[in-house]
């Protein structure tokens, strides 16, 4: 089934559903719009940040034809952070000072949402980090103003252990992007793999440089070491190269492969029938969920842009509902109030409801896990199971000891 058809047939089924996800109208006045400073890394990661644009305008345009927020209205100013911290903080800066942003909220890349945080917990600013996933952001530097959207690096880590652990294979290797997350990810795995297997060895690790990885080379040393399986979590570009060279040179063959990201269209979708079968994968399986908050979602995104939702999509969809939830429970934009007001926050997405914990300001929100599989010369996710982010986070008694002077 090519993906025009499997775009149809989900769009057959959405048609019948209503939109669960609209917020009654309200009474229009005049009012100061709420001001949503959004920084990211749109020059850098496009793959993943211009579906993720698109999925926030939508939902700020379903807000404010509403009625708002309150009968204020949403405001979304967005910059672009150069992908790197220094340039991050000025821009967040000026997102304050120059534009008046009521709240900051954004970053994909791990130490940019880490710079950012610091920036939020010295300036004392409502942050809401939309993707950075490294565990650091809500544990070890979490602060009173930061909050994540995303599951983070353990989380997704942890969804893919029942699948590491299940195979019972001794020899492995890792394969990541050197820097913040790829480092997290790989320090979790090795940590949680560990843990429930002692006897595991790690007989090759690869750190490459994010965004010029040499793949022949990697996929090579990685074969060289003859393992039983392998871990990888690099993505985009970085992964798309690293695939056809392992496919090229047979360097995979039968090795057992468990992947962060991998089934997001954003760097499935690329590889075609290039597409490596058989890996055990965390993504977004738009077509296989028929749930009626996504069948809503999904028609609401068609309509508006003729193509169907990347994961990026989601994540900036849900964060901008996120942020009306808040401003509506806070009463308001005053930072202090809405802090409070998102520890313990309710939202509902087109994931179905999920809540931002008081212990660690981490969502609930979760992520599917399935195995890639080829479909009409096209990378698919079949089997794929929805992992409550709740089932895999640690309890607020362990937050306390990893989270010691978040506040």
């Amino acid at each position: 089934m090519r993906p025009s058809n499997v775009l149809r047939r989900a769009l057959l089924g959405a048609a019948l559903t209503t939109s669960l996800l609209a917020i009654p109208a309200l009474p229009a006045r005049a009012a100061e719009p709420i001001r949503i400073g959004e920084l990211n890394s749109y020059k850098a990661q496009p793959a993943f940040l211009d579906p993720y644009r698109k999925g926030m305008q939508l939902a700020v345009k379903q807000i404010n034809e509403a009625g708002g927020v309150d009968g204020r209205p949403l405001e979304l100013i967005s910059r672009d952070d150069g992908g790197n911290p220094g340039d991050a903080i000025r821009v967040a800066e000026e997102l304050v000072t120059r534009e008046g942003a009521d709240i900051i909220a954004g970053t994909f890349l791990s130490h940019v949402g880490l710079a950012v945080a610091d920036f939020a917990k010295r300036r004392k600013v409502f942050f809401l980090a939309a993707e950075p996933l490294t565990d650091k952001l809500t544990w070890a530097d979490g602060n009173r103003y930061t909050f994540r959207l995303r599951p983070s690096t353990y989380m997704q880590v942890a969804m893919l252990m029942p699948a590491a652990i299940g195979v019972k294979r001794k020899r492995w290797a890792i394969v990541y992007p050197n820097y913040e997350y790829g480092q997290s990810a790989a320090e979790t795995f090795k940590t949680l793999l560990r843990a429930a297997q002692p006897d595991v060895e790690f007989v090759a690790e690869q750190a490459t440089p994010l965004g010029k990885v040499d793949a022949g080379p990697v996929a090579q040393a990685l074969a060289d070491a003859k393992p039983d399986a392998v871990f990888n979590v690099l993505f985009g570009p970085d992964l798309a190269k690293f695939v056809r060279e392992a496919n090229t040179r047979g360097a995979l063959e039968g090795t057992f492969v468990v992947s962060l990201l991998s089934g997001e269209p954003e760097y499935l979708d690329p590889l075609k029938d290039e597409a490596p079968v058989g890996w055990v994968v965390t993504g977004y399986p738009w077509y296989s969920i028929t749930t009626p908050e996504h069948q809503a979602f999904l028609t609401a995104y068609v309509d508006a842009y003729g193509e169907p939702p990347r994961l990026g999509s989601i994540v900036g969809y849900t964060t901008i509902r996120s942020i009306a939830a808040g401003v509506a429970k806070a009463g308001g934009t005053d930072t202090e109030k809405l802090v409070d007001a998102f520890a313990g926050l309710e939202v509902d997405g087109p994931f179905g409801p999920f809540t931002y914990r008081a212990s660690d300001h981490q969502a609930t929100i979760g992520a599917f896990v399935g195995t890639l599989a080829l479909r009409d010369g096209q990378g698919v996710m079949v089997a794929p199971v929805y992992v409550d982010g709740a089932s895999v986070l640690p309890s607020d008694a362990e937050v306390r000891k990893l989270r010691p002077a978040a506040d």
